[in-house]
């Protein structure tokens, strides 16, 4: 008899172990919540609140930090930095021969000299990001100008909060359960949702009943897809030789080597975004610029950005691009086919060693091209639906993107839940 979905809660639950686990995720959220909500000093809150509210970059970017970029807070910056940081380190390997070795080669002695190094690198990011967002809302007129004294300690102060997010999003690593990055992106964009239902009951009419109905369909349309794609995987048959060992024989059984469709999950998304506020940020410090050259360039950057069709493209190329790069640095087909063939196993029609790598580079470059085009079309569709049903209270809520982090999260987080009840107790589980 198959055991219910909510025993496995209470399962769950009374294991000691995942308990701590889950009960340390929800403490650093409530740290996260309260760090967001401390505001930098010197600030008219309103009238920034009142300016991200307009602006539907800067308002999908303020989801992500939970609303900590509105309320002008420590932490005003997320985990871009980070992630900024993760991204250049990554994108060196491709380019560094020694880079390359140390995150491949050498262990978990080289990640771990791999993630230091990622977070030297937050700490300037921090504070180029930090100034550059200043300089902006300061152009732009939000925000009163700093003297020196002033933007130096907003400087320390933002950079410091970027730090402590980082190390809150390792210890979630370390500590909890699931990604911390993931979960630190999850719980800002989570927190934004009590605040789009209040907008929306704010601006509730009955007129509005069918539009929300096509919208929320679409959002549950999107959940099924996402699911599918990410319990999707590509089974390649592995078979073992016989061995005689003594009296016995052993080997000779077929097994599969699961591919999933989706191999680099949410990560591309997030990628393209931080990349994509490059230029939008660009494009607002310069925009206001006493240099005609660079004012030109802010404009031209502003206009190219603002017709959404090109930024739709740029979009989804960005999404395409970035499942392939994650996927190649994550995914080595080589060690893949050396394990195999040092424990004696092997694909049925292919020979052992590089034959068997290329197998599996071709099958992961076809399921690759599935998974990219489905992200892209994901984040991509929500945004036409709203624009075709002009509902702005859901314009973040149940958007593409943001929708396919939470159910991305959530899944991945479930799935680890799961497969540690499995070790711990797996017959009753």
């Amino acid at each position: 008899m198959k055991t219910p979905w909510y025993q496995k809660i209470v399962d769950v639950w009374k294991n000691r172990e995942l308990r701590k686990k889950i009960l340390f995720v929800l403490l650093i959220f409530a740290v996260f919540r309260a760090l967001a909500v401390i505001p930098i000093p010197g600030v008219d809150l309103e009238q920034l609140q009142a300016f991200f509210a307009q602006s539907e970059f800067m308002g999908f970017f303020n989801l992500l930090t939970g609303g900590a970029l509105s309320n002008f807070s420590i932490v005003m910056l997320g985990m871009g930095p980070y992630i900024t940081a993760v991204i250049i380190l990554q994108l060196g390997t491709m380019i560094f021969p020694a880079l390359e070795r140390l995150y491949r080669d050498e262990g978990e002695t080289g990640r771990r000299k791999f993630n230091q190094y990622g977070r030297m690198l937050t700490i300037p990011l921090a504070l180029v990001q930090g100034y550059a967002m200043i300089a902006m809302l300061q152009n732009q007129g939000v925000i009163e100008a700093f003297s020196p004294a002033m933007m130096a300690s907003a400087l320390i102060t933002i950079t410091a909060g970027a730090v402590v997010l980082m190390w809150l999003g390792e210890m979630i690593t370390e500590r909890g359960i699931g990604n911390g990055v993931s979960l630190m992106i999850f719980a800002g964009i989570v927190a934004g949702v009590p605040m789009s239902f209040a907008q929306l009951l704010a601006d509730w009419t009955i007129e509005m009943l069918p539009l929300l109905l096509i919208f929320i369909g679409s959002g549950l349309l999107i959940i099924a897809l996402v699911v599918l794609m990410n319990e999707g995987k590509r089974n390649i048959p592995i078979s073992y030789t016989k061995r005689v060992r003594g009296l016995k024989m052993y080997g000779g059984t077929t097994s599969y080597l699961p591919l999933n469709v989706n191999p680099a999950g949410v990560l591309p998304i997030i990628f393209a975004l931080a990349v994509m506020s490059f230029p939008q940020m660009i494009s607002q410090f310069w925009l206001n610029s006493p240099n005609a050259i660079l004012a030109g360039i802010a404009g031209g950057l502003e206009w190219l950005l603002a017709n959404p069709w090109l930024y739709g493209l740029l979009y989804f190329c960005l999404i395409i691009a970035f499942t392939y790069f994650y996927t190649a640095v994550t995914f080595e087909p080589n060690k893949i086919a050396e394990n195999l063939q040092k424990s004696g196993a092997f694909i049925p029609g292919v020979r052992p060693g590089r034959p068997t790598s290329e197998h599996l580079n071709y099958i992961l470059k076809r399921c690759l091209f599935v998974g990219a085009l489905f992200l892209g079309f994901i984040a991509l569709v929500p945004s036409v639906i709203q624009g075709l049903t002009g509902i702005a209270a859901f314009q973040f809520m149940i958007g593409g993107t943001s929708l396919l982090i939470v159910v991305a999260v959530i899944m991945d987080t479930l799935r680890q839940i799961q497969a540690q009840m499995k070790v711990r107790d797996y017959e009753n589980f």
